[in-house]
């Protein structure tokens, strides 16, 4: 008797346990994701070709033939290109950091590549790239640094900005997206950014106020016009020029307190290098002690701008600073 219920009491049990297998199978079809699915598609994206990339610029032709994994950018303005995209960087100039990209500042992983005017070239090589990235502040060295990696030339052009700047900068963050194969993040970028632009546009479009943008250095005052490293303040956003000087360059033209006040601005954009150079507080109405600066209208009627002398003075030639200076440049219309 025992014999024959022996083989009930298993094959009962084992019925139970294949329920409960099965069950817990139809539960890890549901819940859970097909393990072996991903992990063949892991292998595919990893091994999967890299389209390459030719980039013509003003020093010559580009071939990058690979996506790029070690990336050092020379110029503030390519970091912040880099960090827009989301892309690390393993090697920079860590001497003049706007404010904007301060979390770059303490990461001791990143190669500090030396001055933005002067890298040195054995930390950039050790930095170990595969991809370098310069403006015309590094093109002294295209060629010793082509030697250590691809490079990529930034053609902005810093002593006369009149000309398409926002074009440049725009047509090089959609190149950097096709080298690091985000180029969908970087058009939507460069939409957001015209459309920023052209909203500045509309409003100073009907406004009367003639302007004047001058860099504070010690002291002494510099005054930029539509010829100069901020033309595009006047060309593409439409801000008049209360004074037609002659090309001024990357420098500025130098000018008196009695330039100023002769010149009348109703609207004075103070850019001041001082702050950036010597890393002190920037100036303010309460220590821009110039009387005759104080006669003009702009000072009458509180518009003068103490610039973001960050993003107009180190960079001026990415999205985060353009959409900076465009806040400046609007704030100097407001009443």
């Amino acid at each position: 008797m025992t014999f024959m219920q022996k083989p009930k009491h298993w094959i009962a049990l084992l019925l139970l346990a294949t329920t409960t297998a099965l069950h817990g199978c139809d539960d890890s079809t549901v819940e859970r994701p097909n393990t072996s699915s991903q992990s063949s598609t892991t292998k595919i994206s990893e091994y999967r070709t890299y389209a390459p990339v030719t980039v013509n610029h003003n020093m010559g032709t580009t071939v990058i033939e690979r996506l790029p994994q070690r990336v050092v950018a020379l110029d503030m303005n390519e970091v912040d290109f880099l960090d827009l995209l989301g892309i690390p960087v393993a090697g920079m100039p860590k001497d003049f950091i706007p404010h904007f990209l301060a979390k770059y500042k303490e990461r001791p992983h990143i190669q500090d590549t030396g001055a933005i005017v002067q890298p040195n070239l054995e930390k950039v090589h050790a930095a170990k790239p595969d991809l370098i990235l310069i403006t015309s502040l590094q093109a002294s060295h295209y060629e010793e640094l082509s030697l250590i990696a691809p490079t990529i030339h930034f053609d902005v052009n810093y002593h006369d900005s009149q000309i398409k700047h926002l074009d440049i900068i725009k047509n090089h963050l959609i190149t950097l997206g096709r080298v690091f194969e985000k180029e969908e993040l970087a058009r939507q970028a460069a939409a957001d950014l015209a459309s920023r632009v052209e909203q500045a546009r509309q409003l100073i479009a009907d406004r009367p106020e003639k302007a004047l943008i001058v860099l504070h250095n010690n002291g002494a005052f510099r005054s930029f016009g539509p010829h100069s490293r901020y033309g595009f303040i006047f060309n593409e956003l439409g801000v008049k020029p209360a004074a037609l000087a002659t090309e001024t360059g990357l420098h500025g033209h130098p000018i008196s307190s009695e330039f100023i006040q002769q010149a009348n601005p109703d609207v004075i954009y103070v850019v001041d290098r001082t702050a950036v150079m010597e890393h002190r507080p920037a100036l303010n109405a309460d220590t821009l002690g110039n009387p005759l600066l104080r006669q003009t209208n702009a000072w009458k009627n509180g518009h003068v701008v103490f610039a973001d002398a960050q993003a107009w003075y180190v960079t001026a030639a990415s999205v985060n600073s353009i959409e900076l200076i465009i806040d400046d440049v609007v704030s100097g219309y407001r009443d």
